[in-house]
């Protein structure tokens, strides 16, 4: 005998209010015996009143268990983990977060029998070209790579109005909820997540990508410590030139890490925003500060452009100079005066592990200091009339040429006397 519209309404009445009262639980708004009570008050009042049960929501608001507000939180919430068990071949089980762009879910795969991460696009966005293309863009790079620091891509596909993006579920926290918990990290700590973050893109670099919003919140730090970058939302094959046009004079990133070449919606941005958002999340990490704040996130890229950070070692004087010195490499305004590879950033890290100065990060240094000295010598020669063309004056050279020569010539001379003096 088939099931009458009031039954089939009752049935799904009762299996929101069981989604209902586990979701309540789960986020700790009620215990487990407040709930019982409600759900006895519920049986009473219908078996009193003969009629349909009073919703479970409306009694937890009444009981006081929950308040209003967090009803018409969790009351969508319930409704679309109904409506998850319609992902073929996941059972969803609660919910870990949402934001603007997607909601994640925690579920089992039934086939491996194994829990996963499920991230789920809005509905809203259900017709909107650009947000799918970049939802399925984020799958697809997650998929190329295979990295012990990255969370790993599963599957990604759509089911009725949802589009899904399955990964593998870390149990721990983020870098992102310390920071918020405790002032700073110790360095030895902040050492081994960076690296850890820092090998995640050597190989993610290797393989073609950039990440382009690396943040404390997207460092996922699991139970036993392994480190593991997440959200390729972002993420962008770096040789794919069509996105880059499409993109250019647009600002993709969080403004807080963001680096100078993508606030200017650069088109050739490269593994060295990677370096600068890792530099300013490390910064972050060791400080307790971020490198640059501001009313707005207007005014705080704007500081990324022009404004010089405080040093870390002046803010944390417990720093050891090595991390200091790896920091503003990573964070040099221009890429060029950064790592010129990810892989010399993590030669200096483990360096800087084993009480070594950062090498390559001093031989920026180096470089930056010569071209400083040999602008300041051009300028303190140079003629006041205009050069041609926008040249400098040819007469300016040889005085720089003969500084230098002179320089050369009175170390060499110091050096004779010391040997001559020793024999």
């Amino acid at each position: 005998m088939g099931q009458t519209a009031e039954s089939t309404s009752d049935n799904k009445s009762s299996n929101q209010d069981s989604t209902l009262g586990r979701l309540v639980v789960e986020q700790g708004l009620t215990t487990p015996a407040e709930l019982q009570e409600c759900l006895e008050l519920q049986r009473h009042k219908a078996a009193e009143d003969g009629s349909n049960a009073v919703p479970l929501g409306e009694l937890l608001v009444q009981g006081g268990m929950i308040t209003q507000r967090q009803l018409q939180r969790i009351a969508p919430l319930a409704e679309d983990v109904g409506k998850g068990q319609k992902i073929p071949g996941y059972r969803i089980k609660k919910r870990l977060g949402a934001g603007a762009m997607a909601t994640v879910y925690m579920a089992r795969q039934l086939s491996l029998d194994r829990i996963v991460a499920i991230k789920v696009l809005p509905r809203k966005y259900t017709n909107n070209t650009q947000y799918i293309e970049r939802f399925y863009a984020e799958g697809k790079a997650a998929a190329k790579l295979n990295h012990a620091n990255i969370v790993q891509a599963i599957d990604v596909g759509k089911s009725g109005d949802y589009h899904y993006f399955v990964m593998e579920y870390v149990e721990g926290h983020t870098v992102g909820d310390d920071l918020t918990k405790k002032t700073k990290y110790a360095e030895t700590e902040a050492l081994d997540i960076v690296i850890q973050v820092a090998r995640a893109l050597e190989h993610a670099h290797k393989a073609g990508f950039i990440h382009r919003d690396v943040k404390p919140k997207n460092i996922m730090i699991a139970k036993d410590g392994v480190a593991k970058l997440a959200d390729m939302g972002l993420a962008r094959a770096e040789s794919d030139r069509e996105a880059a046009e499409a993109e250019q004079g647009k600002a993709y990133g969080t403004p807080y890490y963001i680096s100078p070449e993508q606030i200017r919606g650069e088109i050739d941005v490269d593994f060295r925003a990677d370096i600068y958002g890792l530099g300013c999340t490390f910064y972050h990490m060791v400080t307790g500060q971020v490198p640059f704040e501001g009313p707005n996130p207007s005014a705080v890229m704007h500081q990324h452009l022009k404004a010089e950070s405080v040093p870390p070692d002046h803010l944390n004087a417990e720093l050891s100079a090595g991390v200091s010195e790896v920091i503003e490499v990573c964070m040099a305004k221009s890429p060029d005066k950064r790592y010129d590879s990810t892989g010399d950033l993590l030669e200096d890290l483990k360096a800087v592990v084993k009480g070594e100065p950062p090498m390559q990060a001093r031989k920026k240094f180096d470089v930056s200091s010569l071209t400083a000295l040999e602008d300041t010598a051009r300028s303190d020669a140079m003629p006041s009339w205009p050069s041609v063309g926008g040249a400098p004056p040819l007469t300016s050279q040889p005085v720089f040429w003969t500084a230098v020569l002179g320089w050369t010539v009175a170390v060499i001379v110091m050096i004779l006397v010391i040997i001559m003096a020793t024999d």
